[in-house]
This record gives structure tokens, sequence and C-alpha cells, in this order.
């Protein structure tokens, strides 16, 4: 399991090199989170002996995921502290709640409605689009007030790991229409769930209670072909 799966509140760790190119290197272990889901990478910073420099991206290969340096010609050597932007994690763990919040919210009040893609911004922002062909756009910008009730219950987000094929025959557990969390190297996959409102696969970084995020503004909505609505929110105090 992913090391900011199990220590999501570790940003600094240190690591060996198990490969070292130009501009790029292979450690052994990491405490990065690489993006996906619509969740943006952690940014940061690797530090070693001879030198530092700024984590720019990741790649995954079959050994593992590859940190890409700002600097073409950096080359790491030794031990490595690698340092995650703390205040960057905590913005996207903010983001990927609220668009859980979200999800529970439009899959409830909706009929169950599928997520058709989501993504998260650096300027406290995200969208999320729903398969809603005839969805009431009105009431979707009403949702304000709801979502914002769940913040100020302050429910746990907890996290478990089910078998894939369980994961598949329970409703609503895998939300996305066309994808899915990647599946361990045992073949489970990761619920997040908000306790006691909602349980939906995902491969995120979270908050560890919905009282902790900021209140959510809902911005616009707007049609984006024939089914899907997409649903535009912020954070206050966030967004810029």
């Amino acid at each position: 399991m992913a090391f900011y799966h199990e220590h999501p509140e570790v940003l600094i760790t240190h690591s060996e090199v198990l490969d070292s190119r130009p501009g790029r290197v292979l450690l052994d272990s990491s405490p990065f989170f690489p993006g996906g889901g619509g969740q943006l990478p952690d940014r940061g910073v690797l530090r070693w002996a001879s030198g530092e420099e700024e984590v720019t991206g990741f790649e995954p290969s079959e050994d593992g995921i590859w940190h890409l340096l700002a600097k073409y010609d950096a080359e790491v050597t030794g031990l490595v502290e690698a340092s995650v932007d703390p205040a960057f994690r905590t913005l996207m763990r903010e983001l990927h709640t609220a668009t859980h919040i979200l999800n529970a919210a439009v899959f409830q009040d909706f009929n169950g409605a599928l997520v058709t893609g989501a993504q998260m911004s650096a300027d406290g922002t995200a969208r999320m689009d729903f398969d809603l062909p005839d969805a009431d756009n009105d009431r979707l910008r009403a949702a304000g007030p709801a979502l914002n009730d769940i913040v100020h219950q302050d429910l746990p987000v907890i996290t478990a790991y089910v078998p894939v094929d369980e994961a598949r025959q329970e409703y609503g557990l895998i939300r996305n229409r066309s994808v899915a969390p990647p599946p361990t190297a045992d073949d489970l996959i990761r619920i997040v769930e908000i306790a006691g409102l909602d349980r939906q696969a995902c491969g995120g970084t979270h908050l560890a209670s919905t009282g902790s995020s900021p209140e959510i503004r809902v911005l616009r909505i707007a049609n984006k072909g024939r089914h899907n609505r997409r649903v535009y929110i912020g954070l206050a105090g966030r967004m810029r």
C-alpha cells in the first residue's frame, strides 16, 4: 500500500536511492502523492548531501514511481530527504474531501447520478461532472447549505480496503462511470467513507473529518453536452 495512504500525516522521509538518472530519481519509499483521480500531484523538494532540487512531477514504471526534478542535469546519490509541501498537500486534501461531500449530496439527491469527471485546481477551486441529463441547474446551485451542513457536522473520514469483486457488487461504491482506483497488489480497492453519509472507492488524500474543511461555495453550473452537468465549487478563504 502506498506510503501516503498508510502515513498521511508524514510529509518528510529519508529514503535510499534505487536508481538515479539525470533529472530523475527512483526512491525505495516516498511520501509524495503522484496525482490521480482529479487530484494534483504533491509539490516539494528532494535534498541530499550535495544538493537540493524541486520535484516537478512523477512518472510511474514497473519498478516504482520516478521523481522528476526541475534541473535535467541533477543527479541524486546517497540518502535522500523527500519533503512534501505541507500547504499544498492540505489544500488538495481539503478539495478532495469537498468533492466527496458534493458527490455524496448529488448521488443521494439525484437518484445515484454517476461522476463523469473531476479536477482539483491550485487556486482553491474544483469541478465535478455528473451524468445528469434532466437536472435542474437551479437545484444544483442551491446545494451550498446542504454541503456546509455536512462540513459543520464534523463527520469522521475513514478508509478501508475491500476485495475488487466485492467493490464492484456494492451499489454506489464505484462512483465514476468510466474509471476506478487501481487495486493494490493483493487485489483490494481503497474505500473512503464519510461516516454515516457516504462510501466510495478513491485513491486520493483526504481530511480526517469534514469539520476540518473550509466552507464550500457552489460557484456555477455549466452544461457540458447532452448529459453532463459541471459543478464548480470553491473553498472559502482558499480561492484566489
